[in-house]
């Protein structure tokens, strides 16, 4: 399939809407970045495409050729709709927008969000995106990503969506989230020991300076 791909492109046809539902959901994935960034926007106003099982590069492309596609409806309500199967390569800016129109979006829509887009939503912006669905995200609250987006929440915003979301960082605290591998440190291993074994005596005398003083 790919190679038939490459030779139909090579012969110098465009991956029009035809071409583009020829190819359909089982073979879209196969398209490097140079044919995708080949087909003309508009195509995908008639073509089916699910790029969900696609890289993340590939969502990334066909979401901003959807984007110019349906951007003449971008203000009407079926623009959701429209742009829903592309929306896994939405960057945060464009997913802000849409908190503001009243999608009602799907949690299991919100979970397959870009990773850096979706961490990057405010509480309000993620009931905003939401709406009627929100409480659903309770039942989220303990899986990925959502448990990690939580985690760089303030808990007192958290608290004003009223379904329950705890784990997020109190006020005065920062959240740290520790590598599972750390990482070697990068001090001779001799010289951490003579730090550890030193550390008493340097508080003890530390310690006793404060007394005198």
């Amino acid at each position: 399939a790919s190679a038939a791909i490459k030779r139909y492109v090579g012969l110098g046809n465009a991956l029009n809407a035809t071409a583009l539902n020829a190819i359909g959901t089982r073979y879209v994935c196969l398209l490097n970045a140079t044919e995708l960034e080949a087909i003309d926007p508009p195509s995908l106003k008639l073509a089916s495409l699910d790029p969900s099982a696609c890289s993340q590069e590939t969502k990334n492309i066909l979401y901003e050729k959807a984007k110019k596609a349906f951007s003449d409806q971008h203000h009407l309500p079926a623009y959701y709709e429209l742009i829903l199967p592309y929306l896994e390569g939405a960057p945060a800016a464009d997913l802000k927008a849409l908190s503001k129109g009243n999608v009602n979006m799907n949690v299991s829509t919100f979970v397959t969000l870009r990773r850096e887009s979706l961490m990057s939503l405010t509480p309000s912006e993620v009931q905003g995106l939401l709406g009627l669905n929100l409480p659903d995200l309770a039942r989220w609250q303990y899986r990925a990503p959502v448990r990690e987006w939580i985690q760089v929440q303030k808990q007192s915003e958290l608290d004003k969506l009223h379904i329950g979301l705890t784990g997020g960082t109190q006020e005065g605290y920062i959240n740290i989230v520790t590598p599972r591998f750390p990482a070697p440190s990068s001090a001779p291993l001799g010289t951490v020991a003579m730090a550890f074994h030193l550390l008493p005596a340097l508080l003890l005398s530390f310690l006793m300076m404060s007394i005198l003083s």
